[in-house]
C-alpha cells in the first residue's frame, strides 16, 4: 500500500485533535436541546432565515436587491498536512454561503492555535492553505481573530450576498421534487482510516480532492425557480441533513441506496471497521426518523450517517428541473452528482431502500 502524501511537517496534526472535521460537530440530539431556550427572542423582520429551519447561514434582507448572507465554520485538523488542513476548512466554511444559493464577498479567519506545540511556519501554512481557496473563491480575508488554544482550530467567518426572491432554505422543498447529490460520500470514512494508517495515496488524493471542491453550483442553481431547496451534507452526514430538510418542509423523503456516489476504496474501509465515533452518534440521534429496508447493511447504514467535511449539495428541484441541475454540476465538474432519491407528502422522515 502506498502511503498518503507526507506533510510538509514531521508533526501530525491530527495527533493534537479529539476529533477531526466535520465529525467535530455536537450531535444532533445534544444541539437540539442547547438551542431549545435560544428561539423564543425577539428578531428583526429583515432576517429572512434564522435556526428556525436549521440552515446552513443566516440571511439578512439589506433592501429589494439585496440580502446579505452570513455563516462561520471552523474545526480540528482532518489530515496532517497543514496547507491541506487550510484548505479544507477554507472550502467548507464558504461553500455554505453557496447552499443558501448566495455568492461570498469576503471571509474571516478564525485561528485557534496550541503556540507551544506548534512552529510558525507549520500555522503559517495552515492559513496560507484558507487564502488560496478564497483567492479561488474571489473574496479576500478581511481580518479575524486569534487565540493560543489547545487544539489547533481554524475556520472562516464568511459573507455573501443573494438576490432576496433567490434564497434557498430547508423550508422551501416541495412534495414530488427529485433529490440531487454533488458529490460522492465517504469522506468520515476516508479520515478514519487516515488516521489509523490505512489509507494509501490514492484514497488521501481523493478525500482531498472532494474536500476542497468549492459548492459553485449553488449561485447557479439559485436562478432556477425549479430549485425549491438546498443544503450542503457535512457533520450530521446525508440522513441528518435530508432530515432537516424533511422537517423544515415538513415532508418525508425517499433515497434509493444504489443510487448514491460514493467515494473510491470507502466501502472496503467501512466494511473492514474505519468508521467514526461521529458516525454512531449521528444515528442514535436521528434513527427513530428513520425507515430502513432489511437489506441494507450495517456498513450501507455508516455511509449514510458518515460526518461530511466539505460534503455535496443537496437539491430539492422539481422533476422537469433534473437534467439542467445535472448539467450545471457537470458544467462545473461535478461528475458524481446522480439522482439519488424524491420528497413526498408524509412526516418528516426518510426511508432507504435498495
Amino acid at each position: 500500500m502506498n502511503s498518503p502524501k507526507p506533510s510538509s511537517s514531521p508533526i501530525r496534526l491530527t495527533s493534537f485533535s479529539h476529533g477531526g472535521g466535520c465529525g467535530c460537530k455536537v450531535a444532533p440530539g445534544v444541539l437540539s436541546e442547547i438551542l431549545r431556550g435560544a428561539r423564543g427572542f425577539p428578531v428583526p423582520k429583515e432576517l429572512m432565515v434564522g435556526i428556525e429551519t436549521a440552515d446552513d447561514a443566516a440571511v439578512y434582507r439589506l433592501n429589494d436587491e439585496q440580502a446579505l448572507i452570513a455563516t462561520t465554520d471552523f474545526f480540528m485538523p482532518i489530515v496532517d498536512d497543514p496547507y491541506d488542513f487550510g484548505r479544507i476548512a477554507a472550502t467548507n466554511a464558504i461553500s455554505d454561503v453557496y447552499a443558501m444559493g448566495g455568492t461570498p464577498i469576503m471571509a474571516l479567519a478564525l485561528v485557534g492555535m496550541p503556540l507551544d506545540k506548534l512552529p510558525l511556519e507549520v500555522i503559517g501554512k495552515i492559513l496560507e492553505g484558507g487564502e488560496s481557496v478564497c483567492a479561488a473563491a474571489g473574496i479576500p480575508i478581511a481580518g479575524g481573530h486569534t487565540i493560543d488554544s489547545v487544539e489547533p482550530i481554524y475556520g472562516l467567518v464568511v459573507m455573501g450576498l443573494v438576490h432576496p426572491d433567490r434564497v434557498k432554505t430547508n423550508a422551501g422543498a416541495r412534495a414530488g421534487d427529485a433529490l440531487i447529490l454533488g458529490k460522492p460520500l465517504g469522506v468520515g470514512i476516508l479520515s478514519a482510516a487516515l488516521k489509523k494508517g490505512a489509507l494509501d495515496a490514492a484514497g488521501y488524493d481523493a478525500m482531498i480532492a472532494s474536500t476542497t471542491k468549492l459548492n459553485t453550483p449553488g449561485r447557479r442553481l439559485a436562478h432556477f425557480g425549479g430549485v425549491h431547496a438546498l443544503t450542503d451534507i457535512t457533520g450530521f452526514g446525508l440522513l441528518g441533513h435530508l432530515l432537516e430538510v424533511c422537517r423544515g418542509a415538513k415532508l418525508s423523503a425517499v433515497l434509493g441506496m444504489g443510487k448514491i456516489p460514493v467515494l473510491a476504496e470507502v466501502e472496503r474501509l467501512a466494511t473492514a471497521g474505519y468508521i467514526t465515533g461521529a458516525s454512531s452518534r449521528n444515528w442514535t440521534a436521528y434513527g427513530d426518523d428513520v425507515a430502513l429496508e432489511a437489506t441494507i447493511t450495517t456498513m450501507q447504514r455508516a455511509l449514510l450517517t458518515d460526518p461530511q467535511t466539505s460534503g455535496g449539495l443537496l437539491v430539492a428541484c422539481q422533476p422537469e428541473a433534473i437534467d439542467e441541475v445535472l448539467q450545471v454540476f457537470r458544467a462545473e465538474g461535478f461528475a458524481e452528482a446522480a439522482l439519488i432519491g424524491r420528497l413526498e407528502a408524509g412526516p418528516a422522515q426518510v426511508r432507504v431502500g435498495a
